[in-house]
C-alpha cells in the first residue's frame, strides 16, 4: 500500500506544475485574503469541514506566515526543514509536527522525493477529543496544547514535535488517514475524523509514558484544572470557588494563574463567555438579552461593550451580518 500511496502522492499537483513552469513565488491568493501579514486562512480550505488534508507543495520555499487553524505536518517520504519561531526543525520520514494558530514558521523547499502532508484542523474539532482524556492525562503536553489552542486567550505560540517513525501503531494510523484522503466514499470524512482523534490519543499516550519534571507536572495540572473549571462553569465561575478546591486563598490562585498563563482569571472567564455568546449568535435563535444571560451577564450594556471590544462590532450588528449571509 505504501508504494501505491507514493505513486499517487508523487504526482505533480497543478500548483506544483505552475512552480516548475517558472512561477517561483507562492500564490498568496490561494492561502489568504489579507494584504499585509501573511496569515493562511482556514476559510480557503475548510469551508464547512473541521479537517482538510492536502499535500504540501514541493519545489518552492514557503515564506514566513501564521495561520488561523491548527496545522499538522507529516513526512510521508523524505524530509522537511523549517524554521519554527526561533528554532530550526528537521523532520524526517515518519515524523509529525503540530503547530497552533499563533506560531510563526517558514518552510524550506521540498525536493521531488520529499512528500509532506499538511492537515488543516479547526480548533473546534478538539472539543470532543479533549473530553475523552482521563484526569490522569491532565498534565500532558498534548492536553495543554489543545486547551491553549481552543481557549485562544493570549495568542501563545506553541508547537509539538513527535519523532515517531519507529512507532508502528502511529504509522499505521497515518497510512489509513492518507488512504481515506484519497477515498471519495460517503464515509471517508467520518473515518478521517475518527482516525485523527485516535492519532491524537496515541500521541498523547506516548508522551504520557515518558517521565516529566515533577514541578512542570504540577503546574500543567493546575492550569488544566483552571481551564476545565472555566469550561464547565463559565456562567458562574468565581476565583473564590476555584481557590477553595485547593484549600488556598483567592490571592494565591490569582497569582498562580497569572504566573502560569500570563492572564487574569477574569480575562479567561470573559474570553470563554464571549466565545460561547458568539456561537449562540451564529447558531441559535435566542435574543441578545437571553444570550447575555445565558453566558453569565445580567447587564446587557456591559455585555455589548465587552463583545464590541472583543469582535469590533456589537452583537446586534454581528447577528445581522450572519442573517444576511444566510440569505
Amino acid at each position: 500500500m505504501q508504494s501505491v500511496l507514493y505513486e499517487k502522492l508523487a504526482q505533480e499537483t497543478p500548483e506544483e506544475q505552475a512552480i516548475l513552469a517558472g512561477n517561483q513565488a507562492v500564490n498568496k491568493k490561494m492561502y489568504t485574503d489579507m494584504t499585509s501579514d501573511f496569515v493562511v486562512q482556514s476559510d480557503k480550505f475548510l469551508k464547512d469541514e473541521l479537517i482538510m488534508i492536502r499535500k504540501h507543495p514541493r519545489f518552492i520555499d514557503f515564506p514566513k506566515h501564521t495561520h488561523d487553524f491548527i496545522e499538522m505536518n507529516y513526512v510521508f517520504r523524505g524530509q522537511f526543514r523549517q524554521q519554527v519561531a526561533d528554532q530550526k526543525i528537521h523532520l524526517k520520514q515518519g515524523d509529525i509536527l503540530l503547530l497552533n494558530q499563533h506560531i510563526e514558521h517558514e518552510l524550506a523547499a521540498c525536493g521531488r522525493e520529499d512528500i509532506v502532508i499538511n492537515f488543516i484542523i479547526h480548533p473546534a474539532f478538539f472539543d470532543y477529543i479533549l473530553s475523552n482524556f482521563s484526569s490522569g492525562f491532565i498534565q500532558n503536553q498534548m492536553v495543554q496544547f489543545l486547551m491553549n489552542s481552543m481557549f485562544n486567550y493570549d495568542q501563545y505560540a506553541q508547537f509539538l514535535y513527535y519523532p515517531v517513525s519507529g512507532s508502528a501503531r502511529i504509522q499505521e494510523i497515518m497510512e489509513q488517514l492518507l488512504i481515506e484522503m484519497m477515498n471519495d466514499s460517503i464515509l471517508a470524512k467520518s473515518k478521517i475524523k475518527f482516525l485523527m482523534g485516535l492519532l491524537i490519543l496515541e500521541l498523547a499516550e506516548q508522551q504520557h509514558q515518558s517521565q516529566q519534571n515533577a514541578t512542570q507536572a504540577a503546574e500543567h495540572a493546575f492550569v488544566a484544572e483552571v481551564f476545565r473549571y472555566i469550561e464547565n462553569h463559565y456562567k458562574t465561575a468565581s476565583l473564590q470557588m476555584l481557590a477553595a478546591q485547593y484549600k488556598q486563598s483567592s490571592y494565591w490562585a490569582s497569582k498562580r494563574i497569572k504566573t502560569l498563563t500570563n492572564a487574569n482569571f477574569k480575562d479567561l472567564v470573559q474570553e470563554k463567555r464571549l466565545l460561547v455568546a458568539k456561537n449562540l449568535l451564529m447558531y441559535s435563535d435566542l435574543s441578545i438579552q437571553a444570550i447575555a444571560e445565558e453566558v453569565g451577564y445580567e447587564n446587557i450594556s456591559y455585555f455589548y461593550r465587552l463583545f464590541k471590544k472583543k469582535f469590533n462590532q456589537t452583537p446586534k450588528v454581528f447577528k445581522q451580518q450572519i442573517r444576511k449571509e444566510e440569505i
